[in-house]
């Protein structure tokens, strides 16, 4: 039989990323048994390569190292080499990204491992250009560095003996969980304020955002501070995320033309991105924009949702509903190419010459660019007022004219080359993605509620068998176990759009996502959540995931729901995990909230308690959800109930319970009209007509001292 390391199997793979590298000279295995096995018989280490398919310096280590036919020739014979889709692989990425992190001080993506045959790391990196430059090693000499070493019997030893520490160090950072705190009792009641007051002082008040560039756009200290303005009414912690909002909706990293954020950006004043967009980013940002504008009631926050969402309607979606995974950076071999301008691009594009004027200066097109090449990246450099006043026009007018020449720009980028897409369908991706459209639901337009279902339904279908929940749907093939994200974040997203609509089978699959939580991810001796399921495969280490990183931590997300899910059930498993796993992880929190920010906020949901809003009616007022629309609630639950006695009963039956959660129970309505109740810490409204005065009853007995705080 011939051995699987004598060619490359990437050709059978469905990752459009593992698939970009079949072609390559180098004979990549994907990461299964049969590559493990064959690197333990030949005794040789395994070259792991890690990335993703919109990844630019991935793209450029490939043209650089693995297209090359003598690289390829030393990896082949002295390696088992590995490619590795982190977005399918989450759990394999955290473990090698930690070890790189610890030792060289960063991480990133190509992420460039090697290990012993038996997963171990013993060298660690993250690009390696092909020839030595600017103190990186070649890449090309450290192949053969390596194989010198291996095959050396006494550097053999050191390499195996770094590899034992290096394991080691994984699993104290990933699997352990941090000794319990000395002190007995409630955590600190002023955490969220606390973890605020470390975000402003961090953040660039000049720019807006955190650090010097590249800056990145850190969704959950968004909703951190919002959160903390609304509890303490300090204008400083609304006034930090104002700025961050607005520096990414005016700057590069967010696409004027098309909608839809980019990954990052590279420079501190926002203005040149890293051109990858990501469905997760797409997702996140959306959501704290709507927080955003219910907070401030600024109108650029909501059209910033609008066109977002209408990006990953026209770019990202399949057609069955789910949503891809993302876009490249590259197109024409290029990073960017797809969405920077000249001045006579413009001028071509745009049939009127004043409307060309203004959308250049508008948008700070210029000869010299701000980008490579004397192009442009698309900014907004001055305001409409300033532009009225410069061109003798009233803001009107000018408005309308940048409009019709914003389309017909719009129009001829549709005539360029474009970014490659992605198309796996990830679960978790997918979910951030339904709570966005959930949310968008609730705040802007009920009919992104349709959108959401279309996305979920999709997922239900191909990724959910009734009893297990698969990560990646990619050509019709479903693949790996799903891992905590994937179900923390789909059920999020479906107690999301049960919020939004009132149907109670988005309950019930949310509910049955966390029952899959509890089962394979729940560790009782432990007290904590893992980020791979009980008796999945056995890595060097079974990793939690604490920390947010580009997506909010798993954990984080998983406590949230299930202590908001503890609610419509009548026992209180659901909300002993969360509050185990929070104690368990309070002393890595305390000591680093913004590092911990979805956990620090379900702490702090999880301590103060629900906005418990029972909202019983067969056909809700419209005033209600003008309410909704117009209130900042950052820890709402709505739970819709019907009035009816025997839908109520279809309910219950769905969701397999004998009676009326506490939510429900003892809560219908008064006199056959619809009815609200607001409630939280045991403390709830008199059942009236009036969402509006539900609320305000509500406010006013937690500030007389009915709660312990405000919400």
């Amino acid at each position: 039989m011939e051995s699987p390391t004598a060619r490359n199997r990437l050709d059978e793979e469905e990752s459009p990323y593992l698939r970009q590298h079949a072609d390559n000279p180098v004979n990549w295995q994907p990461w299964d048994e049969r590559a493990r096995m064959a690197a333990e018989a030949r005794d040789d280490p395994i070259f792991l390569s890690v990335g993703y398919a919109a990844c630019h310096w991935c793209h450029v280590m490939e043209e650089e190292s693995f297209e090359d036919e003598s690289v390829a020739e030393t990896l082949n014979e002295h390696f088992v080499p590995i490619k590795v889709d982190r977005e399918e692989r989450p759990d394999l990425d955290r473990i090698y990204q930690t070890i790189c992190q610890q030792v060289t001080g960063q991480g990133g993506w190509p992420l460039s491992v090697f290990l012993t045959p038996d997963g171990r790391p013993f060298y660690v990196g993250t690009y390696f250009p092909k020839q030595a430059r600017r103190g990186q090693p070649g890449f090309a000499q450290l192949l053969e560095d390596v194989h010198e070493a291996w095959t050396d019997p006494g550097q053999r030893e050191e390499l195996e003996a770094r590899a034992d520490e290096w394991a080691a160090a994984v699993r104290g950072e990933l699997d352990e969980s941090p000794e319990p705190p000395d002190d007995a009792g409630e955590p600190a009641t002023d955490r969220l304020e606390t973890a605020a007051q470390t975000a402003v002082r961090g953040a660039d008040r000049e720019h807006g955002g955190w650090g010097r560039g590249p800056k990145f756009p850190h969704p959950g200290r968004l909703h951190l501070l919002m959160q903390a303005h609304d509890e303490t009414g300090r204008d400083s912690f609304r006034d930090v995320a104002v700025e961050a909002l607005d520096a990414m909706a005016d700057g590069g990293m967010y696409d004027q033309l098309g909608g839809g954020f980019h990954r990052y950006a590279t420079d501190r004043e926002w203005t040149v991105p890293h051109f990858e967009k990501m469905l997760y980013d797409n997702a996140e940002l959306p959501r704290a924009y709507l927080a955003a504008y219910q907070l401030t009631g600024t109108e650029r926050y909501a059209t910033v949702v609008r066109e977002t969402l209408a990006f990953l309607q026209a770019e990202l979606q399949h057609p069955e509903g789910g949503f891809y995974s993302t876009l490249d950076a590259q197109s024409e071999g290029e990073e960017g190419t797809f969405y920077v301008w000249q001045p006579g691009e413009i001028d071509e594009a745009v049939g009127d010459d004043l409307d060309a004027e203004l959308f250049r200066e508008r948008f700070g097109v210029t000869p010299a660019g701000n980008f490579e090449g004397g192009t442009t990246v698309l900014t907004l450099s001055r305001g409409i007022d300033e532009l009225a006043t410069a061109h003798d026009l009233t803001t009107e007018a000018v408005r309308e004219r940048l409009e019709r020449a914003r389309e017909q720009v719009r129009e001829a980028r549709e005539g360029r080359e474009r970014p490659a897409r992605d198309e796996k369908i990830l679960a978790s991706w997918n979910g951030l993605a339904i709570s966005a459209l959930a949310e968008a639901a609730i705040v802007l337009d009920e009919e992104y509620a349709d959108v959401a279902a279309d996305a979920l339904g999709f997922v239900r279908e191909h990724h959910w068998d009734g009893d297990d929940l698969s990560r990646r749907y990619a050509d019709g093939v479903v693949k790996i176990d799903g891992y905590l994200e994937d179900y923390a974040f789909l059920g999020r997203g479906a107690l999301d759009l049960f919020q939004a609509t009132g149907d109670v089978d988005h309950l019930a699959f949310a509910l049955a996502l966390a029952r899959g939580i509890e089962e394979r991810f729940w560790d009782a001796d432990r007290e904590t959540l893992y980020f791979t399921p009980a008796g999945g495969e056995e890595l060097i280490a079974r990793p939690q995931e604490v920390t947010d990183q580009s997506t909010p931590s798993s954990t984080g997300v998983a406590v949230d729901l299930l202590a908001q899910l503890d609610h419509f059930l009548p026992h209180d498993r659901f909300a002993a995990i969360a509050g185990a796993t929070l104690e368990t992880q309070r002393a890595r929190v305390d000591a680093n909230p913004l590092q911990h920010v979805s956990l620090a906020l379900a702490a702090d949901r999880y301590q103060r308690g629900d906005l418990e809003l029972t909202l019983v009616a067969d056909d809700p007022p419209a005033e209600w959800r003008e309410t909704l629309r117009e209130r900042y609630l950052p820890r709402r639950l709505v739970a819709w109930r019907p009035a009816e006695a025997d839908r109520l009963a279809d309910w219950l039956d769905q969701l397999e319970l004998e009676d009326p959660p506490a939510i429900w129970a003892d809560r219908g309505p008064r006199d056959g009209e619809p009815t609200v109740y607001a409630c939280r810490s045991f403390t709830c409204s008199p059942p009236q007509g009036d969402l509006a005065a539900a609320l305000d009853w509500a406010v006013a007995e937690l500030d007389a001292g009915g709660g312990d705080a405000p919400f």
